[in-house]
């Protein structure tokens, strides 16, 4: 499938590129800004991913227009969400990055989000990212099993972000002892509460965001992973448990693909319904560009990061599959992200 979803892109990459030499869409966009609206926090991995965007895509879009970061925080990215699909303009002037958990929640049932994922003009994926689960040194929490022994307090910023969702999981998929407190604003704050000892552990920091944000504190051992959440295990976390491990079935295993997979889309890029063809192409053409730029490649780098990208249509298709799923694993992966009444 992700062979095909490759040459399917380099296919309808190879027609965007051409269309981006439409004298039209170089009208459009010179002298502009391209608002790029980031739905979380400032110091944030998506506040880094989005300006980094910002910083370097001028350069490959038809008419080199200006291109601004602004972030649009609330409910996990919720709020930015539903002004993306509902209120901002649909000319290709505007762009949002939003965590992959909140661009999909339609899929799974959250009657707050009012939006069809499926027809957002998706941009791209700047990064195929997982997300994890962190403790502090000072917890003394070493192993999940220790979760399971005993109780441990995780912070978290709201019950529909993927600070509260994955440490819901741990609860109610392998049966661990957490208590989640929410209301902390961000990624950010979830950090130095680690480090103060207000909170033994929060989960959902991606790996992106360990090797940027939180890099010292992993480095140095204050902060630890103790799960990973990724299809497949990745070895940069080989300390880390993968939550696959403790899947009892082929159908947790399923189960697991609907509530952990849409998090490959690490960092989607996507712009409102009804972007006009050519201005979509010409976006979709310069995203890619830009993920292979030597200047951005040299930026990430220096903080340890991996560009591992994909094409609008690639995303496309992972959203087409997850709102494949039967309802009935989807149900069961849903319940199993939330606080049990």
């Amino acid at each position: 499938m992700r062979r095909w979803l490759f040459l399917f892109a380099i296919f309808v990459g190879g027609d965007a590129s051409a269309q981006t030499t439409d004298g039209n869409v170089a009208d459009f966009y010179r002298g502009k800004s391209l608002s790029i609206v980031v739905g979380h926090e400032a110091g944030t991995g998506y506040d880094f991913f989005g300006r980094t965007l910002a910083r370097h895509i001028t350069r490959h879009l038809a008419g080199n227009p200006a291109a601004v970061a602004q972030n649009m925080p609330g409910a996990g990215g919720l709020r930015a969400a539903n002004w993306l699909y509902n209120v901002a303009a649909k000319d290709g002037i505007v762009v949002g990055v939003l965590a992959p958990e909140t661009a999909l929640k339609p899929i799974f049932g959250d009657a707050a989000a009012s939006y069809d994922p499926a027809k957002f003009t998706w941009i791209g994926n700047m990064d195929e990212s997982i997300a994890t689960c962190t403790v502090s040194a000072r917890s003394g929490i070493t192993s999940v099993e220790q979760l399971i022994r005993r109780e441990a307090v995780f912070g978290a910023t709201g019950s529909a972000a993927p600070t509260s969702k994955f440490a819901y999981a741990l609860v109610n998929f392998i049966g661990a002892k957490i208590k989640v407190v929410q209301g902390y604003k961000g990624s950010n704050d979830l950090r130095i509460a680690l480090n103060r000892g207000e909170i033994e552990g929060a989960c959902g920091p991606s790996h992106s965001t360990l090797k940027t944000q939180w890099k010292d504190d992993v480095d140095s051992g204050r902060i630890r992973v103790l799960v990973q959440f990724g299809l497949k295990k990745l070895a940069d976390l080989k300390d880390a448990a993968h939550i696959y491990d403790y899947a009892r079935s082929n159908e947790d295993r399923e189960v697991f693909d609907v509530a952990f997979g849409p998090h490959v889309l690490g960092r989607p890029v996507l712009a409102p319904p009804g972007v006009p063809a050519d201005r979509a192409a010409a976006l979709r053409a310069a995203f890619m560009r830009t993920m292979q730029d030597a200047e951005l490649l040299a930026e990430t780098a220096k903080l340890g990061l991996e560009v591992r990208p994909a094409s609008g249509p690639e995303v496309e298709a992972l959203v087409a599959r997850f709102a494949s799923f039967p309802k009935s694993v989807i149900e069961r992966a849903t319940a199993g992200l939330h606080e049990k009444r």
